[in-house]
């Protein structure tokens, strides 16, 4: 069957698909101290799931990239057949953010299999404060895993998340880090998402005063903006002539609403349109068996989930970071 009323003009979608909701690190703005209660086994999408869903959303929509997160997808079994698997769907952009724990030993297979870029959260250089944030892990494997990145993939990208009296103080560092290693370095605006709504106001930091820190010591020119971007970006040069990328996700300050394509896919099975917004809407039973009627309804799904995308107000979501995907 032919679905005119799509095909006639196809639209562009992102999607980010979060493989668990487990993580072997315990960052204290993304899960609570006494931990979330996990996702079942058997109510986490099979990986024939999930190219079911691919298969059946290509025939609506050009899926112009594909972000695999979590939780961290590293620590889901046989992650790298699904990255090889996607790949061979003819997808040219398949992207994993991870907390580099496990990349030095797994990135070379990723980049066989076909991934094709990678986005490493780094919050601190300092090994005490990642213990704070992390609560668990070994920055040295973090590490490990970003010269790994930088060995095997063109396009790494350094996330922090900047918090007001813990590593605002080292986001020079950080830019310096990963300018010298070829990193585009992103500072990203804390979310006031379930556990964090409790030190929000405390431990947020507006994009422009990492901007203004950062002035100090770099010469920062701005780059063209590309629709559908999350990041600011600016070309950034310190007094040594090192250059490199330096970019802001001002998720509260600017949001970038207005032109976002992103669809997520929850490792439960549920379409959420919007990180900040709502519950969003379980799938799972269109992705049992392909059928006619069963793409349809998940294409209408989706296109109607793009329609009611809106410039947001709030953030209303009440699940942990680690279980929607972040």
């Amino acid at each position: 069957m032919i679905y005119s009323r799509f095909l006639s003009n196809r639209p562009d979608i992102s999607l980010r698909i979060s493989l668990t909701d487990r993580c072997q690190l315990r960052c204290f703005y993304c899960m609570p101290s006494e931990g979330i209660a996990k996702i079942k086994h058997e109510q986490i999408l099979t990986f024939e799931e999930i190219i079911r869903f691919l298969k059946m959303a290509m025939t609506a929509f050009e899926i112009r990239k594909i972000h695999l997160t979590g939780g961290e997808p590293l620590v889901r079994t046989g992650v790298v057949n699904l990255v090889e698997n996607i790949s061979s769907l003819g997808i040219a952009d398949v992207a994993m953010t991870t907390n580099g724990q496990y990349l030095a030993e797994l990135a070379p297979q990723l980049r066989r299999a076909g991934l094709t870029r990678v986005n490493i959260s780094c919050d601190s250089l300092n090994e005490r404060t990642f213990r704070d944030i992390t609560r668990s892990g070994r920055l040295s494997d973090t590490l490990d895993g970003i010269k790994a990145a930088c060995r095997w993939f063109k396009s790494v990208k350094l996330n922090t998340v900047v918090l007001k009296g813990l590593n605002d103080g080292e986001v020079v560092d950080i830019s310096s880090y990963g300018m010298e290693r070829g990193c585009e370095v992103r500072f990203i605006e804390l979310m006031p998402i379930h556990c964090a709504r409790l030190f929000f106001d405390k431990m947020f930091v507006p994009a422009s005063e990492t901007y203004a820190r950062l002035a100090e010591r770099f010469t920062l020119e701005p780059l063209p903006y590309q629709p559908g971007e999350s990041s600011r970006k600016f070309a950034a040069v310190d007094g040594r002539g090192q250059s490199g990328v330096i970019g802001f996700i001002c998720s509260l300050s600017k949001p970038f609403c207005g032109d976002c394509r992103r669809i997520r896919l929850t490792s439960d099975g549920r379409l959420i349109s919007c990180l900040a917004r709502g519950h969003g809407i379980q799938i799972r039973k269109y992705l049992q068996h392909a059928s006619d009627q069963s793409t349809m309804k998940l294409n209408e799904i989706i296109q109607n989930e793009l329609i009611n995308k809106r410039v947001r107000e709030s953030y209303e979501t009440v699940e942990p970071m680690t279980v929607v995907g972040g």
